[in-house]
């Protein structure tokens, strides 16, 4: 659309040209018809007197009348020859201006015609360089385009990695934020939970304190019972112990009155049968080794009661016997349950008693044959009412 009008511009002057030059050389041509000299009046005189001479040689022969009509004659026929000639003079004027006409219109068509394809060629050349411009222009716009888009393709890249970094940002915020949030929810559950569990330590200490108060005084009470039952208990051994050390010295009463009885029965019948003094002195010695195997009965009795401890289920009738194997210095190395008295915490609180005792020092003072007879090994009895061997 903004070519055609150009091309109506480019064309407007060139035409105007050529017609200026045509109205130019039309001037010319009027004005060269209009300034032509008017031929010179000589020529008919010429003729004329051509024809005189000629009219005089014929004169000779013609009369006057008839030379004066031929002359008349030939003015006429000069006067339209000179005005048919006039006449072809002005056509082959007007055909000379014509053809000059012509020629200027031909040379202005040509002028035109160059000038129309100097202009066209112009034109071409422009419409040429103005396409070279407009591909060149295109082309740096495409290029510049192509950039812009790179640009504009590279910026929203640039935009988008920069709203993904600032989105992969916001995200770790909130990802640190609600990390940070968890972290201060599970410090503040921690803190709740230290807190509740160090008031329940703090009640279960409370209460271990009161309960151990309540132990305490409860292991108190139990303490003054069981010193209660342990005066009870002392008194009760030693009312058995005075109980039993009456009867172990009735027992030994009725022994040594019994071993006196057999005494005089045996010095009765030695005397009797003729028994010497050797067997009278054995005898004695027997009875001897017998008197200290009681004295020492009397302290192992003493110790082992010392170190025994009633259990809670004694009851009376109950009976252990234990085998007890002592070595020659006193120190027990065996002790065994003979028979068992059906209460296994009452047979092992008397292997205890035993036990405790470890060593009889005493039995280290016995000869050989009382050790022999009497203490290798020995069995005692132990019954929850008494204590006997």
């Amino acid at each position: 659309m903004d070519r055609i009008p150009a091309q109506k511009e480019r064309l407007f002057w060139p035409t105007l040209w050529a017609v200026a030059i045509h109205v130019a050389l039309l001037s010319l041509l009027f004005v060269s018809f209009s300034s032509t000299p008017e031929l010179p009046p000589a020529r008919p005189l010429v003729k004329a007197t051509l024809y005189q001479l000629e009219s005089q040689n014929m004169a000779t022969s013609q009369t006057p009348h008839k030379i004066a009509g031929e002359a008349e004659q030939t003015r006429t026929q000069d006067y339209a020859q000179d005005q048919l000639e006039q006449k072809k003079r002005e056509q082959e004027r007007e055909a000379a201006a014509q053809r000059q006409a012509e020629e200027a219109r031909q040379v202005a068509m040509r002028q035109a015609e160059q000038q129309r394809a100097a202009e066209q060629q112009r034109q071409a050349e422009q419409s040429a360089e103005q396409e070279r411009k407009r591909q060149a222009e295109q082309k740096l716009a495409d290029e510049r385009q192509k950039a812009a888009e790179q640009k504009r393709v590279a910026e929203q890249k640039a935009a988008e990695q920069k709203k993904l970094e600032l989105q992969k940002a916001e995200a770790a915020r909130l990802k640190a934020a609600e990390e940070a949030k968890a972290r201060a929810e599970a410090e503040r559950k921690k803190a709740e939970e230290l807190k509740k569990k160090a008031e329940a330590e703090r009640k279960k200490a409370e209460e271990q304190k009161q309960k151990a108060e309540a132990e305490r005084k409860k292991a108190e009470e139990q303490k003054k019972k069981a010193e209660a039952e342990r005066q009870k208990a002392e008194a009760d051994k030693k009312k058995r112990d005075a109980e039993q050390a009456a009867k172990v010295a009735a027992d030994k009463a009725r022994e040594a009155e019994r071993r006196a009885q057999e005494d005089r029965t045996a010095a009765a019948l030695a005397e009797l049968l003729g028994d010497g003094p050797a067997q009278r002195q054995a005898t004695a010695a027997d009875r001897q080794g017998e008197q200290q195997a009681a004295r020492l009965d009397d302290l192992i009795v003493q110790l082992v009661s010392q170190n025994w401890s009633r259990p809670d289920a004694a009851r009376n009738g109950m009976q252990v016997v234990l085998d007890v194997e002592f070595l020659a210095d006193g120190t027990i190395s065996r002790v065994v349950i003979a028979r068992s008295s059906g209460n296994a915490a009452f047979d092992n609180s008397a292997l205890a008693a035993v036990r405790n005792v470890a060593r009889v020092r005493e039995l280290q003072n016995l000869d050989r044959a009382t050790y022999e007879r009497f203490y290798r090994k020995r069995s005692m009895a132990f019954r929850p009412e008494d204590l006997s061997q």
